[in-house]
Parts: C-alpha cells; sequence; structure tokens
C-alpha cells in the first residue's frame, strides 16, 4: 500500500481551505491546513508535507515571507501560489524563490488541481531517482 502524499494547504479563507481540503481527499491526497503563515512554516518543519498550496495575500505574514523561509529550509519543497488577484510583481518576486506554480482562485479549480497534482508526482519522480 502506497502512502498518501500529504498537502499543507494555507489560506486565511476558511471557505476556500475546506473546498481545496475536500477535492485534494477526493483525489486521495491527505492534506493538512494553516490559516496563517506563521502556522504554515511551524507545520512544514514539523509535518514534511510532499507540496505546499499557499495564498500570497494573508495577514500578519504574507506568502511571499512564508515561501522565503520555506526556501532557507529546503529548496526542493513544491509550492504553489496561490491567489485571487492577478499581480506581476508578486509573480516575479515568487518565481525568483522558486514558487513551483501560480493557480489564480476561481469557481472551479478542477484544471489547476490536476496540474498542481502533475507537478508534485513529478517531483516526487525526481526525487525517488537522486534519492
Amino acid at each position: 500500500m502506497t502512502k498518501k502524499k500529504k498537502i499543507l494547504v494555507v489560506d486565511d479563507e476558511v471557505d476556500f481551505v475546506d473546498m481545496i481540503k475536500m477535492r485534494l481527499e477526493a483525489n486521495g491526497y491527505e492534506v493538512a491546513t494553516a490559516n496563517n503563515g506563521k502556522d504554515a512554516i511551524s507545520m512544514v518543519k514539523k509535518d514534511r508535507p510532499d507540496a505546499v498550496l499557499l495564498d500570497i495575500m494573508m495577514p500578519e505574514m504574507d506568502g511571499l515571507s512564508v515561501l522565503k523561509e520555506i526556501r532557507s529550509e529546503d529548496t526542493g519543497l513544491p509550492v504553489f501560489i496561490i491567489t485571487a488577484f492577478s499581480n506581476e510583481t508578486r509573480f516575479k518576486a515568487a518565481g525568483k524563490l522558486n514558487a513551483s506554480g501560480f493557480i489564480v482562485k476561481t469557481r472551479d479549480l478542477a484544471e489547476e488541481i490536476r496540474n498542481m497534482t502533475s507537478v508534485i508526482e513529478i517531483a516526487d519522480k525526481v526525487k525517488g531517482k537522486s534519492g
């Protein structure tokens, strides 16, 4: 039996987190959630998820600060930036921090979830070959 991949979903919008959690679990993933950046960093260090879905705009600590902290600990962890607002400056900043991808919040995230899970599977295969 293969171990389920664990995804950490970080967003201050509880309804969005619940929706994403439900969809990822339906696709066979184990899902942990955090509603702020500080909790997310703690969970990444403690739980070692296989990937992170990270909102870029949150109170207290924004997603770019969280991504920077994650990258100081783990350069290979797939981290997908999610946002309701397209902002080229933020996308460029996240790209410089090696974000794995960008997901714009929409009502139907089925395509984005497929893309994200494909990247997670590819990253897992690459880690398996190098590790």
